[in-house]
């Protein structure tokens, strides 16, 4: 059993004695230089640590403790059992190495634009930020993008965002932890964004309620979270915006929410163009129904403001209409009647219930978040919650207004200013392009074809449809298949498509990914790179694993003479040059870690396995042997081993991965019964070793709806290498 203490050399001329790390074993001494030095009177010998309270004194002991745990981590918790001197030496050393000297960092380091053309992106629902990693990748032309800033709610986002990109990089990318939904959002978004005009936006509004390996939900808090995202593009029009999704959209309600989301997308309008159509309107109104039009003069007029100026319109509109009921009330009913009659009221009150829109739509966040956070599904609480929150909702109340006028015995002199009033209503929940299509059918031959020569100025974006990527084709080990939504702004180049990077033939295989991290067992912990032996792990076919290693560019192309494995690219990194590493990554805890200095420095970091007990091994390699889960169930029960669990996959080390999750334990490593790393997860996501997860490595229970662990922030990115293809269509078509 090995000792391990730490000891003062000579002081120098300045009174500071180097301090050297000791290792005693079987009468045989290692000593190690740690770097430091301190005055003799401050360091207790006997606790081995400084003296004091000072922030000095916390980040030298977090230090001394950092490198008598990788001591005692090499020497006691390793797969290794016999050392040399050079061996442990060399090893320490490499952590002293990776310490010294970045351990006082800047937080944010100003950038600047060595050469080329930048464009400014900003990434919302940033999670992790592999849309982030992907954009700083790309550059075309001298063409590349500069990172503005990013959103998301969670805290452990932000603290992987702040050391990845203000630590590590030296980035001055803004964060802003917030809901998206909440009123003064984008209000804060434009400070963070300053005086920087955003070329593009990029971001997934997390869709899990309708995401095909999870549960549907009716009026789950994120469904509603396209409209919001839509919000900050009408803000700041960038030329590009990118939307990413799951699959499941395609499918939901038979397809109506993406059909849905292209109308939206669609309805995004040129606010210099609005007054040419508010002109066109009032040109014909005289020839039609003049209350109907002037209407849509309201409607339109309406895209040009933000949201705290867009209440105040609302109102506006819903008092007009409600002007013209009290006009025609007196024809329709007599005093009595409409004094006390339910449907009068409920005519008078639905319009005073949407004249308060804003009020409305705040309870029903609050009660959604509330619904969420209590759990409420699958019970006897929901479907009171919900037919709460559809009672309440804009279109239920017009509804309510529909039918008391229906159930009124009105004349047919008046029938048709009952219907004026509903339509009015209609146009004040439609989109844009409702309220075009509206227009479009009482128009004349001749205005309708003036109208679409409007429409076709005023429509500022672009989109004929959305496409399936699938995450392998641009050089990820993953078969990962994501919806993608480009908004092409009018006065850009039009993208429809992402092409592939690589070939069928040209894919990431699984152990291209991860063969060189494969040097570690269950329950164990590793902070360095280890040689590993292909011909010694496979025997009698480490020559067919050895051709799997193949020779690419970063994109994952096939370049014999100048590539790089794809494992050697994620050891390396690939971001371009101007944003190259300030610093050696770090990890850290939480935030307290961060503002106390106790950063951990390591070759390697997030490449700690679970602890799994005998049975779950014993489970592992059943299935690991089988191949399969399924045809493992037999042998398991056989052996007493079945679980509850509906699945397991088994990495095949000579294809892609089936798309990675949020759950370690659903995948079974090729190699050996255990689960998979989040370093391991984040090679089949694309991410580079440099990139280091912070916070928790995982959590559990309910804890999963309000925590953000490192697992998770794995499993919910954007492949980066996707995101870099995607960036480097944008650079090659951007004006």
């Amino acid at each position: 059993m090995a000792t391990i203490n730490f000891y003062l050399d000579k002081p120098d001329k300045k009174g500071q004695a180097p301090v050297y790390l000791r290792i005693n074993c079987n009468g045989s001494q290692i000593k190690v230089t740690t770097g430091q030095k301190i005055e003799p009177e401050l360091f207790d010998k006997k606790k081995q640590k400084a003296i004091g309270l000072t922030t000095e004194a916390a980040e030298f002991n977090h230090y001394l403790k950092f490198l008598r745990d990788r001591a005692d981590e090499l020497l006691h918790n390793s797969n290794k059992r016999t050392f040399t001197h050079e061996e442990i030496k060399e090893t320490l050393t490499e952590h002293v190495e990776t310490y010294k000297g970045y351990n006082s960092v800047q937080i944010v380091k100003e950038q600047v634009a060595l050469y080329g053309k930048p464009f400014k992106f900003i990434d919302l629902f940033a999670g992790a930020g592999g849309f982030s990693e992907g954009f700083l990748q790309a550059e075309v032309n001298n063409k590349y993008f500069d990172f503005i800033a990013a959103s998301d709610i969670n805290e452990n986002c932000e603290l992987t965002h702040i050391v990845r990109y203000n630590h590590q990089l030296g980035l001055n990318a803004e964060f802003l932890r917030q809901d998206i939904t909440e009123p003064d959002f984008l209000d804060n978004l434009i400070e963070k964004v300053g005086d920087n005009k955003i070329d593009v936006v990029c971001g997934g509004p997390p869709c899990q309620s309708f995401s095909l390996a999870g549960k549907r939900k009716k009026f789950d808090k994120k469904d509603d979270l396209f409209s919001h995202y839509l919000e900050v593009i009408k803000l700041l029009q960038p030329k590009y915006f990118v939307m990413e999704n799951v699959k499941g959209i395609l499918t939901k309600e038979g397809g109506k929410i993406k059909d849905l989301i292209i109308q939206e997308i669609n309805s995004i309008v040129d606010i210099q163009e609005i007054p040419r159509l508010v002109s066109f309107i009032r040109k014909i109104k005289p020839t039609h129904n003049s209350f109907l039009f002037e209407c849509m003069v309201k409607r339109a007029e309406m895209e040009k403001f933000r949201e705290h100026e867009l209440e105040t319109k609302r109102e506006e509109y819903i008092k007009f209409i409600d002007n013209r009921f009290k006009q025609i009330t007196p024809k329709i009913a007599d005093y009595k009647t409409s004094k006390t009659d339910p449907r009068i009221n409920t005519i008078r009150h639905g319009f005073n219930i949407l004249a308060r829109t804003k009020e409305w739509q705040k309870l029903r966040r609050d009660i959604i978040r509330e619904k969420d956070y209590c759990n409420v599904d699958g019970d006897s609480f929901v479907s009171t919650f919900n037919s709460f929150l559809s009672e309440i909702s804009p279109e239920n109340v017009i509804n309510e207004i529909e039918m008391a006028f229906g159930a009124l015995e009105v004349s047919d002199i008046y029938q048709m200013d009952c219907e004026d009033i509903i339509n009015a209503l209609k146009i004040y929940t439609s989109t844009f392009d409702e309220t075009v299509d509206l227009l479009r059918t009482l128009c004349s031959e001749s205005e309708s074809e003036e109208l679409s020569n409007i429409l076709n100025s005023i429509r500022l974006y672009k989109i004929e449809k959305s496409f399936v990527a699938n995450a392998s084709n641009y050089g990820v080990p993953q078969n990962r298949e994501r919806v993608l939504f480009i908004g092409c702004r009018k006065d850009q180049k039009f993208i429809s498509e992402i092409p592939a990077t690589v070939s069928d033939e040209e894919k990431v295989s699984i152990f291209e990914a991860l063969y060189d991290l494969d040097f570690i067992g269950n329950n164990q912990e590793a902070h360095h790179y280890e040689q590993v032996d292909i011909k010694k792990q496979f025997n009698g076919t480490a020559k067919k694993m050895e051709r799997l290693i193949k020779k690419r560019s970063i994109d994952g192309k096939q370049d014999v003479k100048q590539g790089k494995s794809f494992a050697e690219w994620s050891r390396e990194g690939r971001l371009i040059e101007r944003y190259q590493p300030m610093t050696k990554p770090f990890y850290v805890r939480n935030f307290e870690g961060l503002n106390n200095g106790e950063k951990y420095f390591d070759p390697l970091n997030n490449h700690k396995t679970s602890n799994q007990n005998e049975d779950v091994v014993k489970r592992l390699e059943i299935i690991l042997k089988n191949g399969d889960y399924k045809e493992s169930q037999c042998e398991l029960e056989e052996c007493g081993l079945t679980s509850n669990k509906r699945n397991y996959n088994v990495l095949n080390p000579e294809t892609q991965s089936s798309t990675i999750m949020t759950i370690p334990d659903d995948y079974i490593h090729y190699n050996s019964p255990r689960a998979l790393t989040v370093r391991e997860m984040a090679r089949l996501q694309s991410f580079d070793d440099s990139f280091v997860f912070q916070g928790k490595r995982s959590t559990g229970g309910n804890n999963r709806k309000h925590e953000v662990p490192q697992y998770t922030l794995v499993g919910n990115a954007v492949p980066p290498l996707m995101a870099r293809a995607v960036a480097t269509e944008i650079l090659k078509n951007i004006k």
